[in-house]
């Protein structure tokens, strides 16, 4: 794929997906965009974007489309309609969908994907709003090797830990095992800057000594100094976050794995979405502990 011929389509210009279609005109790509909200993709108008009216516009004019959508009905909507990706996607164009989203879902729409000649891969991402910005994302692909290998610039304008795990499917269980992880990770991270705060310490000083040492995270040391500061803007909502954890939960289930970190972190997101927090970012769960 020749970049100077390529044109790529991007669906889902939100806080991620901005970032994302930044790096890849600044690395020299035709980018496409829509969005149901035509505001949030003005800024890159400026940038050298260009707007379409629909998906199935974006579908025909595209070699290559990525999507960064909110939820798996999204997900769904956006492949599987009738004014959806596949049933307007040329043969040989290749989809990838960067949203975290369901294993068995993505195994599915590579299905479809194969039935018309169109290369499916699914390839979720880790690092926040902060690897987006940066093109430091840690990208966790499922797919075919060869269509893996064919977009492999385009992730690494994105990216910086691209792997290929496994046929459809596997990135997004992959991505479920880092949000498994990240979790009950960040329980740990507000119990314990609330315990600073409690002890009568500075917890930007305890930050200081323990981000270096075993108990250091990519939590610990992005998203503790903004819950120090008061800062609960979203690199990631609580809303995503919820959905993330309940398609763990129920493939974990599938599996006969018990996962009860897992459970109590999601109580706790769900009790701090209830209380109006769902716009957050997730590691807003600091104010259920400092109330």
């Amino acid at each position: 794929m020749s970049k100077g011929n390529l044109k790529i389509g991007f669906v889902g210009t939100g806080v991620m997906g901005r970032s994302m279609v930044k790096n890849l005109l600044k690395d020299g790509y035709s980018v496409a965009v829509y969005n149901r909200t035509k505001s949030s993709a003005e800024e890159l108008f400026s940038s050298g974007a260009q707007w379409v009216d629909s998906v199935a516009e974006l579908a025909k004019l595209s070699d290559v489309v990525i999507t960064m959508v909110g939820y798996p009905k999204d997900v769904e909507e956006v492949y599987l309609s009738e004014e959806g990706l596949i049933a307007n996607a040329k043969p040989g164009s290749v989809l990838i969908d960067m949203t975290t989203s369901s294993p068995l879902l993505a195994q599915r729409i590579a299905l479809a994907g194969k039935a018309g000649g169109i290369d499916i891969l699914d390839a979720p991402v880790s690092g926040g709003d902060v690897g987006a910005q940066s093109g430091t994302l840690v990208i966790m692909v499922g797919g075919e090797e060869r269509a893996f290998s064919a977009v492999m610039p385009i992730f690494a304008a994105m990216g910086k830990n691209i792997i290929l795990h496994g046929p459809a499917g596997a990135g997004q269980y992959t991505k479920m095992a880092n949000q498994i992880t990240i979790a009950a990770g960040m329980v740990g991270v507000c119990e314990a800057i609330a315990y600073a705060q409690k002890a009568g310490l500075d917890p930007s000083r305890v930050l200081d000594s323990i981000a270096g040492g075993a108990a250091g995270s990519w939590s610990l040391s992005n998203l503790g100094p903004r819950m120090i500061a008061g800062n609960f803007e979203p690199g990631f909502y609580v809303k995503h976050f919820i959905k993330d954890m309940n398609i763990a939960l129920e493939s974990a289930k599938a599996m006969g794995l018990m996962t009860p970190g897992l459970e109590l972190a999601r109580a706790l997101y769900e009790q701090l979405a209830a209380e109006g927090e769902e716009n957050s970012g997730t590691h807003a769960l600091y104010k259920l502990y400092m109330k």
